[in-house]
């Protein structure tokens, strides 16, 4: 099924204007979601255990306050990384998760990597991957689970 989006003129409220094509395909639109979210709890899960095995969280502490943030941060930070990653990927509450992994990537887009300059590749990373990452949480949060998530058949019928 595919679905239509019409945009009323303000001006006139009997011309309805019509896009030429359907903007989303309903069949395929939940993979999609599920790709997204999918990608997002591997790189939430991936930046959770860079900070525990690789950096040690007292090493993480000691970056955080290098670049003014509470040092102390960096275990709940960890934590919301790694077992955000972890209920994005099974799709338990994907939208509120996703939502709440936002702040973290807004810091670490503007705290962290913001000094550094646009391009990742840039000594220290630029922030242009911290900020698209953020941006996809949002759109995470605005999309829901997708296809193939537990909370779906956690959450009773209505």
């Amino acid at each position: 099924m595919k679905l239509t989006i019409r945009d009323i003129n303000p001006q006139s409220s009997s011309r309805t204007l019509r896009l030429a094509k359907p903007t989303i395909d309903l069949d395929t639109a939940p993979y999609a979601i599920t790709l997204l979210r999918v990608s997002l709890g591997l790189l939430c899960l991936a930046h959770g255990c860079l900070k525990v095995f690789t950096f040690t969280l007292p090493g993480t502490a000691q970056f955080f306050a290098s670049v003014g943030l509470p040092g102390f941060m960096a275990y709940p930070v960890a934590i919301a990384e790694g077992l955000g990653g972890l209920l994005l990927l099974a799709g338990i509450y994907s939208r509120w998760v996703a939502l709440a992994l936002f702040p973290i990537l807004f810091v670490a887009t503007f705290k962290v990597h913001g000094a550094s300059g646009w391009l990742f590749t840039n000594e220290g990373g630029g922030w242009e991957f911290p900020a698209l990452f953020a941006i996809a949480t949002l759109v995470q949060f605005l999309l829901g689970d997708g296809a193939f998530a537990l909370t779906s058949r956690l959450m009773p019928k209505r």
